[in-house]
């Protein structure tokens, strides 16, 4: 059996091994979802704003905390994007990201207030960690799934990064002075989270990065159409030990057991539905 290299955290562009790049086992599906994964990744600033505000007031830690997990998901954005330009030199990450930005601006982001549109900090890293669960799963499937090499690392650091985010929101919501919510708003919170997925943002994302500028009129933007593609593109990717463990560590995140009834439920319907709208598209 094969094990994953565990990349530790702080690490740069200048230690991805570059020259590791071999285009002839480039897989034109997954650098379509390399292209979309770029631009969600890259725009990490606009949530750090968001989150800083959710926590405004709080210890400098913690405001360090997510400035740095900011940081980490902007450099997550530039390797795929980098990788991506390797990989079609017609693709520019900056360009794919303008588009992406013109087009999507949830109105969190342009909020003045400091409220969590969960209802409150608990309820913000309750969906944080949901969030988490699917991109350290995501990018394990990805370096599971890749035969590029270079790719491999690539997707091999930023699983191991999102991990660490996880543990990062999952202690940070434990920290919090406030009473616990019921669990029931918990799960309502995570399965609301998961619902998000079908929104404009990862949908757009892989509009704007596998779509050009000049196609914009022969194929207009249609977000059930898009939504379906970049589905069926992460049903290409994952496998049904990465689903289980995504929803593990959502289960953990509300109070459930990781390794109940109520995990092999969920594993079981979400990869279900990923299949379904792999199939349909």
């Amino acid at each position: 059996m094969t094990v994953a290299n565990v990349y530790k955290q702080g690490w740069t562009l200048d230690e991805v091994h570059w020259d590791w790049f071999d285009p002839s086992r480039v897989d034109p599906a997954m650098l379509a979802a390399v292209k979309a994964a770029a631009l969600v990744e890259y725009n990490a600033p606009d949530y750090v704003a968001y989150l800083k505000r959710v926590f405004h007031g709080a210890s400098p830690e913690t405001i360090g905390a997510i400035e740095q997990w900011g940081a980490e998901e902007s450099q997550h954005g530039r390797a795929l994007g980098r990788y991506a330009e390797m990989a079609d030199p017609t693709f520019k990450l900056e360009d794919a990201f303008a588009r992406f930005r013109k087009g999507y601006s949830p109105p969190q982001f342009s909020s003045v207030g400091d409220a969590s549109i969960r209802g409150s900090r608990r309820g913000e890293m309750i969906a944080r960690c949901v969030v988490e669960s699917g991109t350290s799963s995501y990018y394990s499937a990805m370096r599971d799934a890749c035969e590029e090499p270079l790719l491999r690392e690539i997707a091999g650091r930023i699983a191991a990064d999102e991990y660490r985010h996880y543990k990062l929101f999952y202690n940070t919501l434990h920290a919090q002075p406030d009473p616990d919510l019921g669990f029931w708003k918990k799960l309502w919170i995570a399965v609301s989270r998961v619902r998000e997925s079908d929104d404009d943002e990862l949908a757009y994302a892989y509009y704007c990065a596998n779509v050009k500028p000049e196609e914009e009129a022969a194929r207009p933007y249609d977000r059930k159409t898009y939504s379906r593609l970049s589905s069926a593109n992460g049903a290409s990717i994952y496998s049904r030990k990465h689903i289980q463990k995504l929803m593990q560590m959502v289960m953990k995140a509300i109070g459930a057991n990781p390794h109940g009834w109520l995990a092999e439920l969920a594993g079981s319907l979400v990869w279900r539905r990923l299949q379904k709208n792999g199939a349909a598209a």
